[in-house]
């Protein structure tokens, strides 16, 4: 068998992304993309694929209102600290602000001229500001509770504005005249949306009081109330051109109910049951109703529609859940004239926790997800929407598997903490079977891998159970009672994980009692207890090739283990806190790993090395999913964030073959340059290829030339702010060395005198390169002022050893010479003078030595100290002349 090609590394895509936490958001006029608030955050998303396509900071303070300009270019957001911000999309820069109202801003409304925006308050005010100057333009009071909606009269040319509050009643504001001109009443409950019908005439109000009332604009007076024995969120007006409103034609088309239609006013309308209906304003009565929805599964009525807004032409409604979820509804046209609506799209803004995940079918296409919450989500991976929920569980689900059975259909094993597990069929998104008996939380669950007969199911009770899928029955319209085949008590703690083997003989289970457990299928008899880790074990997993099992534990380690005789093979060590799940690849010869520091990484078995380690997560990964044919990986954990992994083993080789490539051409076009003197193109081709000892070389031979300055300049005119910054760096690294700072320092001198100050403070990080200049600068400045004083010293003794004259100027030197002539005059006179005092005394001298020869002769008996003395005399009148 030809071996297997290791994995060196992954490329991380964060696909699924935390982008609506609950509370305001606002959506484009052209329905292209929604501004959302996240925690203390605005994200604005792509409404086609819940890409985030750009975050603004709001200064840690979560948005309590949001709304956008008629031309999608200016967000409005407010918070608790009542600071109106004013957001330039393009630049995602605050322009201004302003604060206005003594509490929280609870609703915001832009007038279609872009000119003016109404905010609602926690005061029970109602303020209307000038956009451009961010002053107040009008100042309203009058209610006496929390303001929440706020809505601009559709048509520009009447100047109204309604407002509707917490204390039951409207109130609608005359721009023009400064005051209320009419209260309405008839709500019992807080008022919670505000439309106007097509023609400007009416206004549909909407509460918790279950009713919509509709008044009119003109006299001002009460019209009709329509009940809808249902706490409403949002009321939306359908308007003629739609989807809804040409679907509504052929429905009167068919039922022959076509009086009344022209006046009649088409409302939508969602609430606390989670179904959007739709109404006629003159008869009071439904037109359409949802039978079901993903909402109406639950049986938690918190799990409502809260908001609602109609798209523009043919986008259909949307509609926002309380658990963050953006649903997107488009009429569906049946037989007979009668329609449904279709759910074409759903956008998950939280995940919270998400504690596990498996890919779907055969090819892999969709990402079955559990999180905290009683429903399973499966999202396609192509556009990273939500295509269906499984809904059934009445507590959250913990764990679950996923499966392609012997007839090709592709299904899904759920356990939750309602002690039960299910058995889903992904293509008809229905439940098929229910298990119940274990009198715990079901923590795990896990898939036959041959047969496709069967699955395990691990709980908190402690006990192992075998579920039997002979029982299934194809297209069944009600769940089956699935039933247990064996059962056993399997350890003293909780059962966090199960793995079943490639040719379905054993499963192994992983407790909190620190143990790993191997039994003999079906009968589920112990084959071997797996001791040897200090926490408890988390996950485990069957090697696809060899008799082997990988555990994951709570002690921060991964061991590898043998079937036959239950000893520890290898010990991993590298993650900081509890490894939370491993899983094999490349046919055994690798595995990755995930834990609770929320690192993912990739290890090689043969070696025990760890060749890669990713840090894409802000919490604990709780969930890894591996999958079988497309080398992708999918993570997830407590920062609701789904990672999708592709490995680029491959692309990494060939990319860095074609870089290698480049840079040996490059290389040769550099080398070309300097033999060409070319610097101002070797120059810049050494900044590509990130060569700094070739650039300085270059910089040194350009010093050395008489016409050094021009040059370097032409060339540092070339370069960009990053290739300045790289430079600044290099710069910094030459100042270090006393045998390269001259060059650095020449370099720094002809920058400084090209870049003005203003362009060199934006560079990035000029501040810490700076820093890093200025210390050395120092200290070879000193060094030099060392030596120059040094020459000084130098200079005065050369001077005094008349090596060299002292340096004197013009006057003085004039003064010199005249001294020096009028001396040489003097020595000349002088040495005249001594030439006739020695000529005068040679000639006594001879005189003298003659007689002394004479009396010699003469007396040459004389006593010898007497000769001595005349000689001592002789010598003596010698030295003296």
């Amino acid at each position: 068998m030809a071996s297997v090609p290791l994995k060196k590394n992954y490329r991380c895509v964060p696909s699924l992304q935390q982008f609506y936490t609950g509370g305001p958001f606002a959506v484009s006029s052209d329905g292209s993309f929604i501004a959302c608030a996240c925690g203390e955050s605005i994200r604005i998303v792509d409404s086609s694929n819940a890409s985030v396509r750009s975050t603004i900071d709001t200064d840690s303070e979560a948005p309590t209102a949001l709304a956008l300009s008629p031309n999608d270019k200016l967000l409005f957001s407010a918070g608790h600290s009542r600071q109106i911000r004013v957001w330039d999309l393009s630049t995602l820069k605050c322009v201004r602000s302003w604060k206005g109202h003594e509490g929280p801003v609870m609703g915001m409304a832009c007038h279609l001229s872009g000119g003016l925006l109404a905010t609602a308050g926690a005061d029970g005010k109602v303020l209307v500001w000038d956009v451009d100057g961010g002053f107040c333009t009008h100042y309203f009071k009058g209610h006496t509770g929390v303001v929440s909606s706020i809505m601009f009269h559709p048509d520009t040319n009447r100047a109204l504005l309604f407002s509707g509050s917490a204390d039951a009643t409207v109130r609608v504001w005359d721009l023009l005249a400064k005051k209320c001109v009419a209260t309405f009443k008839k709500h019992e409950s807080a008022v919670t949306s505000i439309a106007v019908s097509e023609d400007g005439r009416i206004l549909l109000t909407a509460g918790r009081d279950k009713v919509v009332h509709l008044w009119d604009l003109h006299g001002y007076g009460f019209i009709k109330t329509v009940l809808t024995y249902e706490v409403l969120e949002a009321v939306c007006v359908v308007h003629s051109g739609s989807l809804f409103a040409s679907f509504l034609a052929s429905f009167y088309k068919q039922s022959e109910k076509r009086k009344s239609v022209s006046s009649a006013i088409h409302f939508v309308t969602v609430g606390e049951r989670g179904i959007v209906r739709i109404w006629n304003s003159e008869s009071a009565a439904c037109l359409f109703e949802q039978k079901s929805s993903d909402i109406t599964a639950s049986s938690d009525m918190d799990r409502g529609f809260t908001s609602a807004v109609m798209l523009p032409v043919d986008q259909g409604l949307v509609c926002v859940t309380a658990d963050q979820q953006f649903l997107f509804f488009a009429p569906l046209e049946q037989t007979e004239g009668m329609f449904k609506l279709a759910l074409s799209r759903r956008l998950v803004g939280y995940n919270e926790d998400i504690v596990d995940m498996r890919f779907v079918g055969e090819e892999e296409k969709f990402l079955a997800v559990a999180t905290n919450i009683e429903q399973v989500r499966v999202y396609d991976l192509v556009d990273m929407s939500c295509s269906y929920v499984l809904a059934g569980h009445t507590e959250t689900v913990l764990c679950l598997d996923t499966c392609v059975s012997s007839s090709g259909r592709t299904l899904i094993a759920t356990g939750s903490k309602d002690n039960s597990v299910r058995l889903w069929e992904s293509e008809r998104r229905c439940c098929t079977g229910v298990g119940v008996g274990h009198m715990g939380a079901v923590g795990a669950i896990a898939f036959s891998k041959k047969r496709k007969d069967f699955f395990v199911s691990g709980s908190s009770d402690r006990t192992l159970k075998v579920w039997s899928l002979d029982s299934l029955v194809d297209e069944a319209v009600q769940p089956i009672k699935l039933k247990a085949k064996a059962v056993v008590a399997a350890h003293d703690k909780d059962i966090n994980s199960l793995a079943i083997a490639p040719n379905d003989s054993f499963v192994c289970s992983g407790s909190q009692d620190r143990t790993a457990c191997v039994w003999r299928l079906p009968d589920l008899v112990s084959v071997v207890v797996l001791k040897g880790h200090k926490r408890g074990i988390w996950s485990v997993e069957f090697s696809p090739v060899d008799q082997c099992i990988i555990t994951a534990s709570g002690d921060k380690t991964i061991k590898i283990w043998a079937i036959s005789d239950g000893s520890c093979l290898k010990t991993f060590e590298g993650h900081t806190s509890s490894v939370l799940r491993a899983s094999f690849i490349s046919r055994g010869a690798q595995f990755v790993s995930c834990g609770a520091d929320g690192l993912v990484k990739l290890w090689t078995v043969k070696t025990n090395e760890c060749i890669a380690t990713y840090d894409k997560h802000e919490d604990k990964v709780w969930a890894l999913a591996v999958g079988k044919k497309s080398d992708m990986l999918a993570t997830g954990g407590g920062d609701a964030v789904i990672n999708l992994w592709y490995d680029c083993t491959a692309d990494d080789k060939e990319e860095a073959f074609r870089q290698e490539e480049e840079e040996v051409l490059k290389g040769q076009e550099l080398e070309n340059a300097v033999s060409d003197a070319d610097y101002i193109k070797a120059i810049q081709i050494a900044f590509e290829l990130r060569r700094p000892h070739k650039l300085f070389k270059m910089f040194a031979e350009l010093c050395r030339k008489r016409d050094a300055q021009g040059q370097i300049d032409k060339a540092l005119h070339a370069l960009g702010k990053g290739e300045f910054r790289l430079l600044f760096e290099y710069v910094r690294e030459w100042n270090t060395k006393p045998k390269l700072c001259h060059v650095a320092q020449f370099v720094l001198f002809r920058v400084f005198n090209i870049l003005p100050p203003t362009e060199i403070i934006e560079i990035k990080g000029i501040g810490e390169l700076l820093e890093g200049l200025v210390p050395y600068s120092q200290r070879h400045f000193s060094r030099i002022d060392r030596l120059v004083r040094s020459t000084f010293l130098l200079d005065y003794t050369l001077t005094r050893m008349s090596v060299i004259e002292p340096e004197i100027d013009e006057k003085e030197r004039k003064d010199e010479s005249l001294k020096h002539s009028h001396v040489q005059h003097v020595d000349e006179v002088l040495s005249t003078e001594n030439a006739d005092s020695e000529q005068k005394q040679n000639s006594e001298e001879r005189q003298a030595a003659s007689k002394k020869r004479k009396s010699k002769k003469s007396k040459d008996s004389t006593n010898k100290k007497v000769k001595s003395v005349a000689y001592t005399s002789v010598e003596a009148l010698s030295l003296q002349a």
